[in-house]
């Protein structure tokens, strides 16, 4: 059974962040129940206390739904909730004038119950509705008009109570502090939610740029190979159709000629695809080791790779290099360690990391499926999966007896 831990470290970074920002602004909406409803049926007695007590209850389900869709809009996945916004924009408006009313109502225009009521109930939902507004803007100038609005609301209203103009001032800025402070944090986390998104699509694209990259430097040198052994070939065909044609024995030379170039250029593209195959391991390792600490995950190697039959070497880098490129791309590593050793004629390779989900079967050659077919050729083998809570290993064996090099067939 999955248990919230495991639910929590199979997400990546960013949906992390997305999670921790949509849930601290739904808590602000259970905050609001009860440091606004719950004083205020203790002040308000009855039947309006009731009915205070259902309209924060009603603005802070208004705040949790704009929450959702505020967030969304930040991550791409909607148009911005412009009707959402202003609803709760009008709820809180409209929460603060009841409350006012109901509290001069029942206790007059000059009473400190009057002051406490509509204070409390005022003050929480007006600071709680302009910083989740703020999720939902997209400039600054207007969260500004926000903040400048509702504060100078709050002093209007405290004017209107019979507040002195100094008292009602006071209220106008603290409500201006509060406000700001609740929008500063909306606003940072919409850049900080941003910010982690963008990054991960810049990594995943700078994956996808070095596999192009990749492809083009084999396509050069195939390229290379082939280009000028074809332009040979097509001159030397040529000359020996027009030395047919004229029944000169030259031609037969010059057919054997473009017969060998042709069986040379098949034996010089095979090179070029065992190159591009093969890889070697102990530079592999380095270069995992070096990527990894790059990233701020701490790598720790042993054993020695140097001495290994080439076609092994070649197998096991392939499994160091598709680890590596997991644990970047799909985990949460903060450890990870790789080990190379020689056990009952067996080539053994470890990689074992701390996150969980820092391998996945990405399918084709990209994946585990692709390393199980390289390894299959050297009559290797490959295990992974999980061996504790939160710890993924990757184990590679392959046998040294009777290793030797497969030649692709072109």
């Amino acid at each position: 059974m999955r248990g919230p831990g495991t639910w929590w470290r199979g997400k990546s970074t960013p949906a992390k962040v997305e999670a921790y920002t949509r849930g601290s602004f739904h808590f602000f909406a259970v905050m609001e129940v009860l440091a606004a409803g719950v004083p205020v049926v203790r002040e308000i007695e009855g039947g309006p206390g009731a009915v205070l007590l259902l309209l924060v209850c009603v603005h802070a389900a208004i705040s949790a739904l704009t929450v959702s869709q505020a967030v969304d809009w930040v991550c791409g996945r909607r148009e911005q909730p412009v009707r959402t916004l202003w609803t709760l924009g009008a709820a809180t408006a409209l929460i603060s004038v009841v409350a006012l009313a109901l509290a001069l109502a029942l206790h007059g225009p000059g009473g400190e119950e009057a002051r406490s009521a509509a204070g409390s109930a005022i003050g929480v939902v007006i600071v709680f509705g302009v910083g989740i507004i703020a999720l939902g803007l997209d400039s600054r100038r207007h969260v500004y008009t926000l903040l400048a609005g509702f504060a100078g609301g709050a002093g209007a209203v405290a004017v209107l109570t019979g507040m002195p103009v100094l008292g009602a001032l006071i209220i106008a800025l603290l409500v201006l502090a509060c406000c700001g402070f609740i929008t500063f944090t909306a606003v940072f986390s919409v850049w900080l939610l941003k910010a982690v998104y963008e990054l991960d699509e810049a990594r995943e694209t700078r994956a996808r740029l070095a596999v192009a990259e990749e492809r083009l430097r084999f396509g050069r040198d195939l390229h290379d190979v082939m280009g000028r052994n074809l332009a040979v070939i097509a001159l030397k065909s040529e000359l020996a159709v027009q030395l047919a044609r004229r029944g000169r024995p030259e031609a037969v030379e010059q057919m054997i000629e473009v017969q060998r170039i042709a069986q040379e250029s098949q034996r010089e593209v095979r090179d070029v695809v065992r190159g591009y195959r093969e890889a070697d391991l102990e530079v592999e390792i380095t270069g995992a080791q070096g990527v990894l600490t790059a990233a701020g995950i701490a790598c720790e190697v042993t054993g020695e790779a140097a001495g290994l039959p080439v076609d092994v070497q070649s197998a096991l880098a392939w499994v160091v290099r598709e680890a590596t490129t997991n644990v970047l791309r799909h985990g949460n590593a903060e450890r990870c360690t790789v080990d190379v050793g020689v056990a009952e004629g067996h080539v053994v390779l470890r990689v074992e990391n701390d996150g969980a989900a820092g391998a996945s079967d990405g399918g084709g050659g990209s994946g585990l499926a692709g390393l199980r077919e390289r390894l299959a050729a050297v009559d290797g083998t490959l295990e992974a999966g999980r061996v504790e809570e939160g710890v993924f290993r990757l184990v590679a064996q392959v046998p040294l007896a009777g290793a030797g090099v497969r030649e692709a067939v072109v």
